[in-house]
């Protein structure tokens, strides 16, 4: 299912820094945790990172780990994806997804209830 988000990516070069805003409207995700994954251009969609519905826990994968910090505003239903000393590698679409839970995230695509549309982030060399 697709849910009404507004994401806004970009163009930057490496070592720089970008954040992506998923303010997603028409619905609460109370009770959801939210994730970002992303697709390079000829390779599966990978999952980036998650956080818990009351932002307690967060998780990220090894690629992204120390570099990329997730977080959500409940109040504005928006989450976040700071992404710092971004890599070429990290040129991607760029989707959020909401998971029905309000205890734990996963990294699993399938799992996933609800999916933003994607959003280009390019990283120039």
């Amino acid at each position: 299912l697709m849910f009404s988000c507004s994401v806004w990516g970009g163009l930057v070069q490496a070592g720089g820094s970008l954040r992506l805003s998923c303010a997603h409207s028409g619905r609460t995700f109370s009770g959801y945790a939210m994730n970002w994954f992303r697709q390079a251009p000829g390779k599966e969609r990978e999952f980036v990172a998650a956080v818990t519905w009351l932002g307690g826990r967060t998780s990220y994968a090894d690629s992204v780990k120390g570099r990329f910090a997730i977080s959500r505003d409940n109040a504005k239903n928006t989450v976040y994806l700071q992404m710092n000393n971004l890599k070429p590698e990290d040129t991607a679409v760029y989707y959020c997804a909401a998971k029905r839970d309000p205890y734990s995230s996963s990294p699993t695509e399938g799992a996933m209830d609800y999916w933003g549309k994607g959003t280009q982030v390019t990283v120039s060399s």
